[in-house]
């Protein structure tokens, strides 16, 4: 279980009692406020990051290359959709865990990431094969 879900839900609990011992009744409204901030900061630069993944096709990506240099592990996949500015291609069954999702460049080369419970565990960037135009040409 992800440590967040707790520590969060706790913490916003004890700011609440924190601000009604020293405060009151002020020091809860000024608290609410501010947690009421916080959600709303958060909802805003989730639709931002979704508004501008809508004008992007599924699963496409500038560079894959560039991509793959960027990633980290841990990072959300909400971070890696605002990265590519687009939606990842759903490569695993619907709800299930891990998920696997896909982003394809202009020239075939894609990054497959593995996400689990939202966090990127790993991935792995392949490209196509080039043909060798430097060798000679045989059998002429």
């Amino acid at each position: 279980m992800q440590i967040q879900k707790i520590l969060v839900p706790v913490g916003v609990v004890v700011l609440l009692v924190v601000a009604y011992r020293e405060y009151s009744w002020a020091g809860v409204a000024m608290a609410l406020s501010l947690v009421v901030t916080w959600i709303l900061l958060h909802f805003t630069r989730m639709l931002q990051v979704m508004k501008r993944a809508t004008n992007r096709p599924i699963g496409s990506v500038a560079s894959a290359v560039m991509l793959n240099a960027k990633l980290k592990p841990g990072v959300t996949l909400l971070h890696v959709v605002a990265m590519t500015k687009s939606l990842g291609l759903l490569q695993s069954p619907k709800d299930s865990q891990p998920e696997f999702y896909r982003w394809t460049d202009g020239t075939q080369s894609h990054v497959t990431c593995e996400f689990k419970d939202g966090k990127l565990v790993q991935w792995t960037l392949e490209r196509p094969v080039q043909p060798d135009t430097d060798s000679p040409v045989s059998g002429a």
